[in-house]
């Protein structure tokens, strides 16, 4: 047997004590590219990012404790019945990789750390090679072991680009940042104001979130014109109020956790009309978000 590196017995068990809950239920579509025999003399396959977008790369971040830039030393393959819970028709890893930077870790990294990663074969049986390969892991600490991860999920592990680096930089500062805005949890109550003309109004919806900080949606309808929208991240809206950037930790926050539709509770005290437009203007606030984009399985 032709093993890339010796794995000892203290840091396989580590490994596979860290095997994540869902890699071992779910087929692995950990954006990876499968060796199809068109890299003569076995180079690098390269994980591929697959054109991530940013909710994808958001759920990411947000779940990592640890997110670091490296580069594959070696995998070796694992033993099916030292693999347990290993999904029927995948493969098991033990991945060694040297860090060239660490994005997110409060405790910091060692210079090289190991991961198990579930990986499909190809059609002809042939499993990934990824020595070599520039990767982006997001991953958690090993209780007991300062030179292993877990993977977060089995598709925790992405080819790098200077896109996807860039994109999970971001995202890791935004969210530290003093002023994030907060883990949208539902929506509270909606109410609509008429103005003096017709067509004219004012529709205000309050959003719970995780810690309590207050985040309302707001829609000014004047006759004539296209109704202008805005979130509000303090108990008062005034005129700095804007809707957010598309791809920014505030339009994520919205765009993939509002519901698709206004709950019949938030406008239970409104009169039939004033709900009716209130459902309207909620629903135009999501076709000016735009779709989430969220395509991950995981």
């Amino acid at each position: 047997m032709n093993i890339l590196f010796h794995v000892t017995a203290s840091a396989l068990a580590f490994a596979l004590l860290a095997v994540p809950t869902d890699a071992r239920q779910a087929p692995s579509q950990a954006r990876v590219s499968p060796d199809n025999g068109a890299n003569p003399g076995g180079a690098a396959q390269q994980p591929t990012s697959g054109g991530i977008g940013y909710a994808d790369v958001a759920d990411l971040v947000l779940a990592a404790p640890v997110i670091a830039d490296a580069t594959v030393r070696s995998t070796t393959k694992i033993k099916p019945a030292e693999a347990p819970d290993l999904a029927p028709g995948l493969v098991r890893l033990y991945v060694e990789v040297d860090v060239a930077a660490l994005i997110r870790g409060a405790n910091g990294l060692p210079p090289r750390i190991g991961y198990l990663l579930d990986v499909a074969p190809d059609a002809g049986g042939r499993v990934p090679k990824y020595k070599k390969a520039r990767v982006l892991i997001f991953a958690r600490p090993v209780a007991g072991a300062v030179n292993q991860v877990q993977l977060i999920a089995p598709d925790a592990q992405l080819g790098w680009t200077p896109l996807l680096d860039a994109r999970a930089r971001k995202i890791a500062q935004d969210a530290l940042a003093t002023d994030a805005p907060p883990v949208i949890t539902g929506i509270g109550n909606a109410f609509h104001v008429a103005g003096a003309l017709p067509g004219e109004g004012e529709t205000q919806i309050f959003l719970t979130t995780a810690d309590q900080r207050p985040v309302s949606l707001s829609v000014l309808r004047r006759p004539g014109e296209q109704p202008r929208w805005a979130v509000a991240l303090s108990e008062i809206v005034d005129e700095s109020a804007a809707p957010p950037a598309v791809e920014t930790l505030l339009w994520y926050r919205l765009a993939c956790a509002l519901p698709r539709t206004l709950p019949e509770r938030s406008t239970s005290s409104l009169e039939a009309a004033d709900a009716t437009i209130a459902r309207e203007d909620y629903a135009f606030v999501l076709n000016a978000l735009g779709p989430c984009g969220r395509t991950r399985k995981s």
